[in-house]
């Protein structure tokens, strides 16, 4: 109380600018987990693909063969999101630090970024959830039912909703690092583009639960994203450390 009141009164009387507070995640922790995520993303996504996942336009029948004979591949996917979400989390609050102590320049921007980063954790944990129902009740089917049907849509349902909430996640990400000079030009005009895209296909979600091909919308933005969280995260990393820094 004592030591608050007394810096109050240097700012007020001496115009001694109060030090800015070091964030818990300095350049490096954000760039490390940026380039983490992607490397997880990238990993998760190839095991399906190598495992050949079916898209949510297949019939309903390879989707329960799928999920009947492939169940590790599945396992590694949705354990996968058990990772990616602390690594999003830390990426997003850790650049709304780095933000701050550039002196704030585009900070509404990444509180954008950091609430719909923790919307777009909890809509993948839903999505992870219903994943584990189709993938455990695919054993103990000889034929699509409807409940499994249902699941498998309420899954890419919940899929196409997190487009939304990426597509914000990035423009929020994007803005910001640009605005606190993290990031080349380039990459704002990248993420407002893919992020645009990933919102896009977010809103077309009832389409998507029934198989549209829309989604390839929300794809094109997601590899937007890969793109310009890796080419974020090597920037951070390789910034160079000021002196006496912590």
């Amino acid at each position: 109380m004592l030591i608050a009141a007394t810096q109050a009164h240097a700012v007020a009387v001496n115009k001694v600018p109060l030090p800015i507070p070091t964030p818990a995640f300095g350049e490096r922790v954000v760039g490390a987990a940026a380039i983490a995520l992607v490397a997880s993303l990238v990993i998760q996504n190839a095991v399906l693909v190598w495992a050949g996942a079916p898209g949510y336009g297949d019939p309903i029948e390879k989707v329960l063969a799928f999920h009947a004979e492939n169940r590790a591949a599945v396992a590694i996917a949705v354990g996968s999101e058990a990772l990616n979400l602390p690594l999003l989390l830390v990426f997003v609050t850790g650049l709304h630090g780095l933000v701050g102590r550039r002196g704030g320049a585009g900070a509404d921007w990444s509180r954008l970024a950091v609430a719909a980063g923790a919307t777009l954790a909890a809509v993948l944990a839903l999505y992870a959830v219903l994943w584990n129902g189709v993938v455990l009740s695919a054993g103990g089917l000889a034929e699509p039912s409807p409940l499994f049907e249902l699941v498998w849509q309420l899954h890419a349902g919940a899929f196409a909703l997190a487009m939304s909430a990426l597509g914000t996640t990035f423009i929020g990400a994007a803005l910001a690092a640009h605005a606190s000079r993290l990031a080349a030009p380039w990459q704002r005009v990248l993420g407002v583009a893919g992020g645009g895209l990933l919102i896009a296909a977010g809103v077309a979600n009832l389409a998507i639960a029934d198989g549209s091909p829309i989604v390839f919308v929300g794809l094109l933005g997601y590899a937007a994203w890969l793109v310009w969280l890796l080419v974020t995260g090597v920037r951070l990393v390789l910034t160079p450390r000021k002196v006496g820094a912590a």
